[in-house]
């Protein structure tokens, strides 16, 4: 599966103790970030990540083009609410996206885990049906 990770510099440190965790799992699947967060993450991990540009230099616009061409299975964006005017625009269109084509996304590290849990017992096997145009269910 394809796993896109965007993390807003208050929520970098969250993300990289998250994806620390759960090293095991997700070194069986092919993972994408923003520049500084896959920096922080493969740092600390040694996983191999496919870094697009910093977030605010188009790296975001690169995961959302992933979204559209059905590129990635879950979207991990973990955002900094105290300040709600800077990227909620952005954000907002990236959930659109992930409504529209049908991928799972975490907005927070609850659902993050729920979503690396449901990935690694096979719950989310119907994205790649999906994807071959067997339908979801």
């Amino acid at each position: 599966m394809n796993i896109a990770i965007i993390a807003n510099d208050k929520k970098k440190e969250l993300i990289t103790e998250f994806c620390i965790a759960y090293c095991g799992i997700l070194s069986r699947h092919n993972i994408c970030s923003t520049a500084i967060t896959g920096k922080y993450i493969s740092e600390a991990t040694g996983l191999n990540i496919e870094k697009m540009l910093s977030g605010s230099h188009g790296g975001v616009e690169q995961i959302a083009s992933k979204i559209a061409y059905d590129e990635v299975d879950i979207l991990i964006l973990l955002r900094d609410t105290s300040n709600d005017t800077e990227y909620a625009e952005t954000e907002l269109n990236l959930v659109k996206l992930c409504d529209k084509y049908t991928v799972p996304v975490a907005t927070n590290i609850a659902t993050a885990e729920a979503l690396i849990l449901a990935l690694d017992r096979g719950d989310l096997d119907w994205r790649a049906n999906l994807r071959n145009g067997a339908g979801a269910f």
